[in-house]
């Protein structure tokens, strides 16, 4: 018996690998578009000719004229009714808290916009008693967060109206856990708070803090076990602040050399006679232009090698960062007499930092010899690699060193590499990032005559539920630092506060469709209409 391989119906022109609808172009698409549209051939003589089905002939046609709608539509006019918003004291309640919060406007410019923009008074105690109503379960929220997931933790004191705050940041996911107006910052009140944080689940790895003798006194009181990592970023900040008064010291000198130099060669290009107390001013200024270059110099290599070489992410062991560190020291107090009152301060603050700043080293060592030990290797290979995953991909120190690393690890390589790059993004050096979040509280802080308990309360629940509207970091885009630090959803942060946002319904959404909303279906038919929001925070 014979059996006929022939398919018996004609194969579906968009199937992969079947009928020569497939294989069009686009540019041939929109041909058998527009010769459609222009209805001088039937459809199915067109079907015919491009040996097609009827039914794609009309596909590309409908969405050909689609295209020509939505070119020619005219945008509705500026005074069209876009939607209908109800105005009620439920809706006034969160609109004034987020043109306190998100418009940092004063509780004056919130009168202000709801008399001119929506021609209903409010009157500053009320706006006042509004913002109020939001403290209590903010509070609430505050207190019930848990802090078990915060592995670093960054400690920083800010300063308002001469009382200081303390803050304390995760640094992973920004979250605030700590945002506290004291009357002192001395390590008695430094210890109660972590103890108070301790309570409520606070058991970081480590914290990362600048030199305060309160801040630090009192993490050792509260928790000695936890060690509390010295902030790279204030003494490098420190010593390239001597480097560019330095550098503006030579700069000075190098334009007072050159004014009496064109003073000189102009008297001799005139045939005059020179003065010599200019003469002897020239010489004055030329060595001290010298001078000034080359302390201007040493000092700026000085930086570069306790900024790379001994504070660097990567690079020696730690007894060799020590001897380095000890080195740098010596030679900038040797030209403390360049700056005696800038950089004698800064030599006098590097002299007892050392064993704080490169404490770090130290834990990086550890991690290391745990990383070599299992495999039999020397850690001084994982340090070098280390080194290498460090280096930027377009260096091309990198690649020599990792060719060299790949074939000595062999299959070995791949997981060592995924660990250091893992416990490089473990490291944190610096409490730069609570700098970063006072300097955006600093917005919200002057707005206040008076900064009380109430204020930071509401200010820190906000900031720790406020979505990332965009980011660096990939896992914090469209998150709140709530829901990045436990890795939860939650709700929006006015739902949170037991309000009812205003959504506006589908039927009253503009009938236009964003063009990265539209989707085809497999065949590469019209988009279709989403009948339900695609997300419920939308």
């Amino acid at each position: 018996m014979c059996l006929s391989t022939t398919p018996s119906a004609r194969a579906h022109p968009h199937a992969p690998g079947a009928g020569p609808a497939h294989t069009l172009s686009p540019a041939q698409r929109q041909r058998i578009a527009v010769q459609a549209l222009a209805g001088t051939v039937p459809i199915t003589d067109r079907a015919d000719q491009h040996d097609v089905r009827r039914r794609f002939v009309y596909r590309q046609q409908a969405l050909a004229d689609r295209a020509l709608a939505n070119a020619f539509d005219p945008l509705p006019a500026d005074d069209a009714v876009l939607f209908h918003l109800p105005v009620t004291k439920h809706w006034l309640h969160p609109f004034t808290l987020a043109l306190v919060l998100i418009g940092h406007g004063p509780l004056r410019g919130v009168v202000e916009i709801c008399r001119d923009v929506l021609d209903y008074d409010l009157s500053l105690g009320t706006v006042h008693n509004l913002v109020q109503k939001a403290v209590a379960p903010a509070r609430a929220l505050n207190a019930r967060e848990n802090l078990g997931p915060v592995r670093i933790g960054a400690h920083d004191e800010i300063v308002q109206n001469g009382r200081p705050v303390l803050v304390g940041v995760d640094t992973r996911s920004t979250s605030c856990y700590l945002l506290r107006l004291e009357d002192h910052r001395d390590a008695d009140t430094w210890a109660v708070r972590v103890l108070e944080l301790r309570d409520r689940g606070l058991a970081p790895m480590a914290i990362v803090a600048d030199a305060g003798r309160g801040l630090r006194a009192g993490r050792t009181a509260a928790v000695p076990v936890v060690p509390c990592r010295r902030d790279v970023f204030h003494a490098l900040q420190d010593v390239h602040a001597v480097v560019s008064l330095l550098e503006h010291r030579a700069d000075r000198a190098m334009a007072a050399a050159d004014r009496l130099r064109h003073k000189v060669a102009g008297r001799v290009r005139r045939n005059q006679p020179v003065d010599p107390r200019v003469s002897h001013r020239l010489s004055q200024a030329d060595r001290e232009d010298a001078r000034a270059i080359e302390q201007a110099d040493q000092v700026a290599l000085l930086a570069h090698g306790l900024r790379h070489d001994v504070l660097g992410l990567a690079g020696p062991p730690h007894p060799e960062r020590v001897a380095r560190y000890d080195v740098l020291r010596a030679e900038r107090d040797a030209r403390t007499a360049a700056a005696p009152t800038h950089l004698g301060q800064r030599v006098r603050y590097l002299r007892g930092q050392r064993d704080d700043l490169l404490a770090l080293a130290a834990e990086r060592a550890a991690a290391f010899v745990a990383l070599a030990e299992p495999l039999e290797r020397d850690p001084q290979i994982i340090r070098e690699l280390f080194g290498v995953r460090t280096l930027a991909v377009q260096d091309r120190r990198r690649w020599p060193r990792d060719a060299a690393l790949r074939g000595g690890l062999g299959t070995h390589y791949d997981p060592l590499a995924q660990a250091v790059e893992a416990l490089g993004q473990r490291t944190v050096r610096a409490s730069s990032l609570a700098e970063n979040r006072n300097s955006r509280r600093r917005g919200y802080f002057f707005l206040r005559r008076h900064l009380g308990h109430d204020d930071l309360a509401l200010l820190q629940f906000f900031l720790n539920h406020r979505r990332f509207p965009r980011s660096e970091h990939h896992d914090r885009v469209d998150k709140s630092p709530i829901e990045v630090l436990c890795g939860e959803a939650q709700p929006h942060w006015l739902e949170s506060l037991g309000f009812t946002r205003f959504v506006r319904t589908w039927t009253n959404r503009p009938r236009r469709i964003a063009t990265h909303l539209r989707k085809k279906d497999r065949y590469g038919s019209a988009p279709r209409a989403r009948c339900y929001p695609k997300s419920r925070f939308f």
